[in-house]
């Protein structure tokens, strides 16, 4: 039988900056960003987390939602006309609003991050930073649901502001 918890706190260990004001016209995943410039700002009592970091190409960005309207359960996403579950999707409108993004980590300047690829919307809140591996993240995918008609709208999909407050 599992607990059930209240609430679960994270503590916020920097910010996002980016060219994006506004979810408004912003790319829908990394890969659609590509060549997006951006920082990532690590705040100074975390810097020394950062230690090796440069030895990989690319980070995973796990962050806060922090312009997102309301929860549901339902969506329509950005690629489809079609109601989905919020967990068959990636918007940002869930119950834990939390994203991630594979960006490229291009250098780091203290706790300055400068990333490339980014879909984030500036001043968003950062709360971890992971190593990305393709030995531990890369899989041999044999179904891709509703997006598999859907994958192909990646490149000129943006996000139209639904999902804001």
């Amino acid at each position: 039988m599992s607990e059930i918890m209240n609430e679960i706190k994270y503590k916020q260990i920097g910010i996002i900056h980016s060219p994006f004001k506004e979810p408004k016209g912003t790319p829908i995943q990394p890969t659609a960003a590509k060549g997006i410039d951006g920082t990532v700002e690590v705040f100074q009592e975390y810097t020394e987390g950062l230690k090796d970091l440069d030895g990989f190409s690319h980070i995973v960005l796990v962050y806060h939602f922090h312009l997102f309207k309301e929860s549901l359960l339902k969506v329509k996403p950005f690629m489809d006309d079609q109601t989905h579950g919020v967990f068959s999707t990636r918007a940002p409108n869930r119950p834990n609003p939390i994203g991630i993004s594979v960006v490229q980590l291009v250098k780091i300047e203290g706790n300055i991050l400068r990333v490339q690829d980014l879909d984030i919307v500036d001043g968003t809140p950062l709360l971890d930073i992971k190593p990305y591996v393709p030995e531990f993240d890369v899989r041999d995918i044999k179904k891709k649901g509703w997006l598999e008609k859907n994958v192909s709208k990646l490149s000129t999909s943006k996000d139209d502001g639904r999902f804001i407050k």
